[in-house]
Parts: structure tokens; sequence; C-alpha cells
């Protein structure tokens, strides 16, 4: 596997843990939440700028996307 997306998929993985903790909710209800409202998709489509931010910062914008494709979080 190419190095740009093994850090990708380890960013990532980062961010879904992250964002469960934040939220409260176990990795895999995270998950299914990040991924049923397009945050997996945003965060390794946009990881070259994602990745520079802080995580709190990553989260924070995990959360805007969801929200804008209807999630409720």
């Amino acid at each position: 596997m190419e190095k740009v997306n093994t850090n990708k998929i380890n960013w990532a993985v980062v961010c879904v843990n992250e964002f469960a903790r934040n939220r409260k909710l176990t990795t895999k209800a995270a998950f299914q939440y990040l991924w049923a409202f397009g945050g997996i998709n945003f965060i390794i489509e946009h990881y070259e700028a994602e990745h520079l931010l802080s995580i709190d910062d990553a989260i924070d914008d995990l959360g805007m996307v969801c929200r804008n494709n209807g999630g409720s979080l």
C-alpha cells in the first residue's frame, strides 16, 4: 500500500476514534454515523488540508459536514 494511502487511513481512524470520544459514542456508532452522512469521504478527500489542523478542528469540520448532509449529532 502506498505511504499516502496509509497516512489517509491512519488519519481517518484517528478522526473516527476522536469523534466517538468527543460525542460519547462507540467507535462503531461513530463510524456508521460518519459513513452515512459523508464524514468519512470528507476526511479522505480533504486529507491534505485536514491533517494539518488540530484534531479538535478536524472533529468540528466532520460534525459540520455531517449536519449539512442531514446528520443530527
